[in-house]
């Protein structure tokens, strides 16, 4: 009874201050301190692995030109956002308690949707480039090119900033004089319906794309068992497969493990009323989300070869650099007399 008087309360109070936003301010101070430590060690380590990730891949021309690598690029920089604006926006409401304006609080929400929404699109992408890569390998150069990568990624990052600033535009619960959700001030059930449908389907359509992968490379790796294949080049296959089997596990285990509790606590706040215990564990299963754009760029990125040998030649390059600079400024001397060499001989 008291989540439902909550929750009407929160309807009434659109005009004065927006909304009784301590319906929504659940915290304890021995978790605003759990929550701030998780935010600020989280968060500032996802901005710099993502940072990083983009830093190798707009520095290597090979990089860059091939699609599925600008598939990582956009999901890096969405993480990279996302980790910013979430921590920011985060701590801002549940520890700071700042109480914004409706346009204000609708823009950080709409920022924070719109990245995290970008994040899983482009794990959508990436999924579907590795789909095509093992499932037609012969025509993968002529399926996706550089071009048809770039369109896809405009449309997604268009799509997701509009879907995520949908509540700013006037869908919201105070304009509709609707029902407000339980966990997001402002926000109309039924948007956050819409919401929850569409980021259900982008994940199942990411598990079923690797699911398809997995079985392509089991029944591989069973047709080489039962011919008996044992030369080198279908051993280092049968590896390879594994390999990717490994892989594929470690993606499902962690985007399942990321997301599952926190569209469970939605999905049951459109469906039922959420007790205030409730609305906590929300608030932790939300730190979830962005331990996942912190997982992102090991699982995606540095994983792999190229950019591990682009991390390394990164680091050879800076090194050998700061080794001549320590030379130069350590022997003056011998820089003057090659320079004065060279103008003799030049003479």
């Amino acid at each position: 009874m008291e989540v439902i008087n909550g929750s009407i309360a929160n309807m009434s109070h659109c005009g004065s201050n927006f909304m009784n936003m301590k319906f929504y301010m659940v915290l304890s101070n021995a978790q605003k301190k759990a929550i701030a430590a998780l935010c600020l060690t989280i968060g500032p380590l996802t901005f710099l692995e993502n940072m990083l990730v983009l830093s190798l891949i707009f520095t290597s021309a090979h990089l860059r030109r091939k699609p599925s690598y600008l598939f990582i690029s956009s999901l890096a920089f969405a993480d990279l956002l996302a980790s910013v604006n979430f921590v920011y926006s985060f701590l801002d409401f549940h520890i700071l308690g700042r109480k914004d304006t409706e346009s204000i609080f609708l823009f950080k929400l709409g920022g924070v949707n719109a990245f995290f929404t970008a994040s899983v699109c482009s794990l959508l992408l990436t999924a579907i480039d590795r789909y095509i890569c093992i499932h037609k390998p012969s025509d993968y150069k002529t399926i996706l090119t550089r071009r048809r990568a770039m369109v896809l990624l405009l449309g997604l990052w268009i799509v997701s900033i509009t879907i995520a600033f949908l509540p700013l535009m006037g869908w919201n619960c105070c304009k509709l004089k609707s029902i407000c959700s339980e966990i997001f001030p402002l926000v109309d059930q039924a948007y956050l319906t819409c919401w929850i449908i569409f980021i259900i389907l982008l994940l199942v359509s990411i598990v079923c794309a690797y699911l398809h992968i997995l079985c392509k490379a089991h029944k591989h790796a069973v047709y080489m068992e039962r011919h008996q294949i044992h030369s080198r080049h279908g051993q280092a296959r049968m590896r390879l497969d594994i390999k990717l089997a490994k892989t594929l596990v470690l993606v499902l285990a962690i985007l399942i493990t990321c997301w599952f509790p926190a569209l469970s606590l939605m999905t049951y706040d459109v469906l039922a009323t959420l007790g205030e215990g409730s609305r906590k564990v929300f608030a932790f299963c939300s730190v979830l989300c962005l331990l996942n754009s912190m997982v992102n760029p090991v699982v995606y990125a540095l994983r792999s070869k190229e950019m591990r040998r682009a991390l390394v030649n990164t680091f050879t390059r800076c090194k050998r650099r700061t080794s001549e600079s320590t030379l130069d400024s350590e022997d003056p001397l011998k820089t003057t007399t090659v320079e004065t060499i060279s103008d003799l001989t030049l003479k």
